[in-house]
């Protein structure tokens, strides 16, 4: 394997992501030349060659050991998505697939690693300019680490996906070999455009879905559109429409347990304490903000807070929306204040260099984002109702955001889906690590495309026997899950 530490340029992330260090400028000739190195010494082929570890942990003690930091009665929802279907399985086992990556070959090239690149956690957002922007939107694990594990756990959760949707064999591998392909194409490109270029980087919903025209059956085309057009009425006057009710002239946040529970029903704090408290917490975060949205944060004023359960993986951190008022009740803002537990990739590769998981997780979403939520920050809890520190980050709950349905998805659709997360990937990838070395790395030709599609297909595998495994436990009453929540 090659030491990406030892040939580190001023586009690579260091071992530890810390950008500050001092790194020798090399020329692209140089930098190409590094990735070919590194191929003759991991051919590209290799990644495809992949079985289980005969020593493999078992992956559901490793889910029980991701759940020792978490709610513990929240659990049973968390392994209730999970057990739905091998999609959603892979979804909640982003740990149980970096212990099996951690043995899988690397090229050495480091970039600031999603941690949990599948397809469901990209999607649309609005940006500072009231822009839709697609993008990859979840980076609690980040990390600096290998790009290979991005794009195996992306390619492969499509290869997973459309199993669940019925694909046939050869529908399955087109799509897989089109989003390999298009990482691969993409990270050519960006390897001859300049740094700031690639830098302002992104994917215009307006403009894709004007150019998608040819590409899209019309009908579909026209759900896409609406689909759109719901994602911009997601927003914090929408949050405050659904979520809130009317209580002795303020509106509060109303209790829709499990999945929405008022702080006041969970904290040992009268009102007044609890308002005292979020206060102290929003003074100290807003000092994590540009000085511009510091101010606009502070003509906001604390109304009401209530823990909300989020995501499938994400299933049992300590996940709050905070909400806010403005000029008057028709100008709400919701804050989610969402925990931030070491990402599952620092086993394997080291602890960050950011003492605060909240800090990790914004300073990686900033690196990897074309453009970011305008709010998002990070605090640390002292000391909660556990007596322990808790670490977050913190965002809009709201902000124009939409996914994709999965589940609805044709062969057609799911192709150019994959290929636009496998372009905004890349584009990720080429912001933080060395895009002329990866690019030289995975070359034109399709060796490295064929063997990404070869590890899915064998990943997919396994990961439904894991998804059998949890079934199992779930039945032996080893594990207790609460289904349909």
């Amino acid at each position: 394997m090659v030491d990406g530490s030892k040939a580190a340029t001023s586009a690579t992330v260091g071992r530890k992501g810390n950008a500050s260090e001092p790194m020798p400028h090399l020329t692209p000739a140089e930098r190409a030349a590094r990735g070919k190195a590194a191929r003759a010494e991991v051919p590209r082929s290799s990644h495809g060659a992949w079985t289980p570890a005969e020593n493999r942990p078992d992956p559901i003690a490793l889910l029980e050991q991701q759940a020792t930091d978490r709610v513990p009665e929240l659990l049973p929802i968390r392994y209730g998505r999970m057990v739905h279907s091998p999609f959603a399985f892979y979804r909640g086992a982003a740990h149980v697939m970096a212990s099996d990556l951690a043995a899988t070959p690397r090229s050495g090239l480091l970039v600031q690693a999603c941690g949990d690149a599948h397809l469901s956690n990209f999607g649309v957002y609005g940006s500072p300019e009231r822009n839709l922007v697609f993008d990859i939107n979840d980076f609690d694990e980040t990390l600096p680490g290998p790009w290979e594990w991005d794009v195996k756990r992306l390619v492969t959760s499509l290869e997973i996906a459309a199993r669940g949707n019925g694909f046939s064999d050869k529908e399955r591998r087109s799509i897989v070999l089109a989003a390999a392909a298009k990482y691969r194409e993409a990270m050519q490109g960006f390897a001859s455009m300049r740094n700031l270029d690639v830098w302002y980087a992104h994917l215009d919903m307006e403009k894709f879905v004007a150019q998608a025209t040819s590409l899209v059956d019309p009908k579909r085309l026209k759900a896409v559109e609406a689909n759109l057009a719901k994602a911009r009425t997601r927003d914090s006057l929408h949050a405050y429409e659904k979520l809130t009710r009317i209580v002795d002239g303020e509106p509060r946040i109303v209790s829709q347990p499990p999945l929405i529970v008022p702080a006041s029903e969970l904290l040992p704090l009268d009102r007044d304490e609890l308002s005292s408290s979020i206060r102290d917490m929003l003074r100290a975060y807003r000092r994590t903000l540009e000085t511009d949205r510091r101010h606009l944060l502070e003509n906001f004023r604390f109304v009401d807070i209530a823990r909300k359960v989020v995501g499938v993986g994400s299933v049992g951190t300590r996940a709050w929306i905070v909400l806010m008022l403005g000029r008057d009740d028709q100008d709400p803002l919701f804050i989610q204040a969402k925990e931030a537990n070491a990402s599952v990739l620092e086993s394997f590769l080291g602890k960050s260099e950011y003492s605060n998981h909240g800090q990790r997780v914004v300073a990686g979403q900033r690196l990897m984002q074309a453009t970011s939520d305008i709010f998002l920050g990070w605090h640390q809890v002292k000391e909660g109702v556990d007596g322990r520190p808790h670490d977050y980050y913190l965002r809009q709950l709201r902000d124009w955001k939409g996914s994709a349905e999965v589940e609805a998805m044709v062969p057609q659709g799911m192709t150019i889906y994959g290929q636009m997360c496998a372009w905004t990937l890349a584009r990720a990838h080429a912001r933080s690590g060395d895009r002329i070395a990866i690019a030289a790395y995975l070359g034109t030709g399709d060796v490295f495309d064929k063997a990404i599609a070869e590890f899915a297909a064998r990943y997919a595998d396994l990961n439904e026997i894991d998804h059998k495994a949890l079934v199992d436990a779930v039945e032996s009453g080893r594990i207790t899950a609460e289904v349909g929540v």
